[in-house]
């Protein structure tokens, strides 16, 4: 069983990441594997060919850790995961949730007018971000009263 009450991940970069990770690995291997066959001049040996595919397959793991960012909401508070890094803070370090206008994705309010970057409820998600900022408001709604009695 699960100590968080909400979970959330954006859909679409995660998709669209995919996509690009998976396109660029194709297209890293396939000029790997077919530079050695040009008709260019160029000498390309094995050893070039395999830095060609390993130089693309790091590209394509650098790109999937934009599936990364998570949120996690529960009794015990909020845990941020963007790109690096896991980022707790309890309830009574939060004022709010926030998408600010022209930004691609919510914050988290907290005191000392700080602010920390929520890039897994993203505006580009439409509906399924409001809904996450809904529910993320009626539990910390319901958390921060609970602790306050």
């Amino acid at each position: 069983m699960s100590d968080w009450d909400l979970e959330v991940r954006p859909r679409r970069a995660v998709l669209v990441s995919r996509i690009v990770a998976g396109v660029l690995a194709v297209l890293f291997i396939l000029a790997g594997v077919l530079s050695g066959h040009s008709a260019t001049g160029v000498n390309f040996r094995v050893d070039d060919q395999v830095a060609v595919i390993v130089f693309g397959l790091l590209l394509a793991l650098a790109v999937l850790t934009l599936t990364r960012p998570r949120v996690r909401v529960g009794e015990s508070g909020v845990v941020v995961r963007n790109v690096l890094g896991d980022n707790e803070f309890q309830w009574k370090d939060i004022l709010g949730v926030s998408i600010p206008d022209k930004k691609a994705w919510a914050r988290l309010e907290l005191v000392g007018d700080e602010y920390m970057p929520m890039m897994a409820i993203r505006v580009n998600d439409g509906d399924r971000a409001a809904q996450a900022m809904d529910r993320f408001r009626e539990l910390g709604a319901r958390y921060t009263a609970a602790q306050g009695s």
